[in-house]
């Protein structure tokens, strides 16, 4: 029989309060706390924290203050990535963030989502501690050489594709192909991208 989080790695429904993920839920609230009260300029005890926190993460990653997450361990960076400040980064499924990659100030990224059917979204349980809705995660994917400008949200299941721009306050409701400027509510593209320089 799968977990809990089994489920949620799988895409199908799950709830949030077994005791597995409470577990991970609280270890990673501890850690963004310790970042939190970590000396701004201390690399070294922030990159130890990262290695606790994040499923892995490469060179040169900058991770400004207030940065928030799920679990932690779903997320994956890559090299030369900036995440500026106040970003949040819903990881109930995974988030996989390529190389040479911008993300600015207060972007989201969810990758949690919930049935539009009330009695799949809420179900009855008999269980008093338990959820009392079901969650569905899909992965969120941003290639390599993407930006995404500040204020962008980032919906489940989105693939952002190498080298585009996602303009400032878009809401990605669908995948954007690499080369691409895109922007809007829902995010459309508006032009394609020369980029004769592959990362």
């Amino acid at each position: 029989m799968k977990t809990e989080y089994q489920k949620c790695m799988d895409g199908e429904p799950f709830d949030g309060s077994s005791p597995e993920l409470v577990e991970l839920t609280l270890q990673t609230k501890r850690l963004l706390r310790q970042l939190r009260e970590t000396d701004y300029a201390d690399d070294e005890a922030k990159k130890a924290i990262y290695k606790l926190l994040f499923g892995s993460i490469g060179n040169q990653v900058l991770i400004d203050i207030d940065f928030r997450c799920e679990y932690g361990k779903n997320i994956h960076i890559g090299n030369q990535v900036i995440i500026n400040m106040n970003c949040t980064f819903l990881d109930n499924g995974a988030i996989n963030i390529g190389d040479n990659v911008m993300i600015a100030p207060d972007v989201k990224i969810y990758t949690a989502t919930h049935s539009v059917v009330f009695s799949e979204r809420m179900p009855v349980r008999s269980n008093p501690k338990a959820s009392v809705c079901d969650t569905i995660a899909c992965p969120v994917t941003i290639e390599s050489g993407v930006w995404i400008g500040g204020g962008a949200v980032i919906l489940p299941g989105v693939t952002v594709g190498r080298n585009s721009v996602i303009g400032a306050g878009s809401v990605v409701t669908k995948s954007i192909p690499a080369n691409s400027i895109a922007v809007g509510n829902p995010c459309r593209v508006i032009k394609s991208i020369d980029n004769e320089k592959t990362l």
